[in-house]
Formats: C-alpha cells, sequence, structure tokens
C-alpha cells in the first residue's frame, strides 16, 4: 500500500514567520529560527500514525539574493536534527521563473510523491498561506490552513479545516484518518 503524508510548509507552520507589517518572511538564518509551540509533539504523532512529515517550503529570497541557499539549507538541517520530519523540498525560485515547483502550482509535492510511494489522495497539505492550500488541492490531498492573521489573500477555495497551529491540525489529521 502507497504511504500517506503531511505536506508541511515550513515559515509559519513549523519556525515562527519574521512578520513585519503583516506581512511574513522566513527566517534569514539559524539565529532568527524559532520552532513554534507544540510542533514537536505533533510531528511526533503524525510518526506514530504512520505520516511522514514532509516539508515542501517556497524560499523565493535566494533567487532574489536577500538570504543566501546556504542560510536555508543551515535552518532546514537544523530542523530535521531536531524534529520529526522525513525530507524536505525546496523551491528556490521566484514568481517571475515561472518553474513548476513554485506553490501555489503543486509540483513539490508531486516530486516528493514519486520519490517516496506516497497516495496524494489519502495525504495532507498544512500550511499558512492561500499558496500552500492551492498547491495541496491542485495535489489532490486534503487541506488545513493555519490562520496567522497576515496581510494577505485568504485561500480561494476554502481549506479542508482551519486553525491556529500545526498542533490543531494533526488532531484533525489524527481524527480524519482513513475518511474521503
Amino acid at each position: 500500500m502507497r504511504r500517506q503524508a503531511a505536506f508541511l510548509d515550513r515559515d509559519g507552520v513549523i519556525n515562527r514567520a519574521i512578520v513585519r507589517d503583516r506581512k511574513p518572511y522566513p527566517p534569514a538564518g539559524i539565529s532568527q529560527l524559532d520552532v513554534l509551540p507544540g510542533v514537536a509533539a505533533a510531528l511526533g504523532k503524525l510518526r506514530s500514525a504512520g505520516y511522514l512529515s514532509i516539508v515542501v517550503t517556497n524560499q523565493p529570497d535566494v533567487a532574489r539574493g536577500t538570504v543566501p541557499r546556504s542560510a536555508v539549507e543551515a535552518i532546514n538541517q537544523r530542523l530535521g536534527e531536531t524534529l520529526a520530519l522525513d525530507a524536505f523540498y525546496v523551491c528556490w525560485h521566484d514568481d517571475a521563473d515561472r518553474c513548476a515547483c513554485r506553490k501555489p502550482l503543486p509540483g513539490l509535492l508531486l516530486e516528493a510523491a514519486r520519490d517516496h510511494d506516497i497516495d496524494l489522495t489519502r495525504s495532507f497539505m498544512v500550511g499558512d498561506r492561500w499558496r500552500d492550500i492551492a498547491a495541496g488541492r491542485a495535489a489532490g490531498c486534503r487541506t488545513a490552513w493555519i490562520r496567522c492573521g497576515y496581510d494577505e489573500p485568504e485561500p480561494v477555495a476554502p481549506a479542508d479545516f482551519t486553525g491556529l497551529s500545526l498542533a490543531e491540525a494533526v488532531n484533525w489529521i489524527l481524527q480524519t484518518k482513513g475518511q474521503r
């Protein structure tokens, strides 16, 4: 049987986004990395329930030249060493690059599904921005939106679940396991 996964956006879901003027930005380096409360326990619950936890993250500041790729890789490495995360898939592009991997397109999820033999219809996408929800829907996943109060559009098509934290989303995922 193919595997189930929880695809997770990174900034705003796993670690605290840096918010300026109600707009979210990624941490610029390890010194700004702050894992959100309850994340470690939530990821542990997913692993115990048999889900892969896969980070799918847009990091356009690398393409824009404002954050070095090495800083993003160092953050991902630290998260991977300290949390129950199985893989990281990163889009290094900006919208102008017109790549297939940048959310709201489902490229990162589709690549991870191929690499890890994941059944997307039995999997979930958890994110804090409309792009995450759109990517999850496009890939055929159920979706959970973490409402962070950013000054930007909400998902066009509502998420299957809306909450305030990864812990809330994981509780919902585990309650709906096997339902479609």
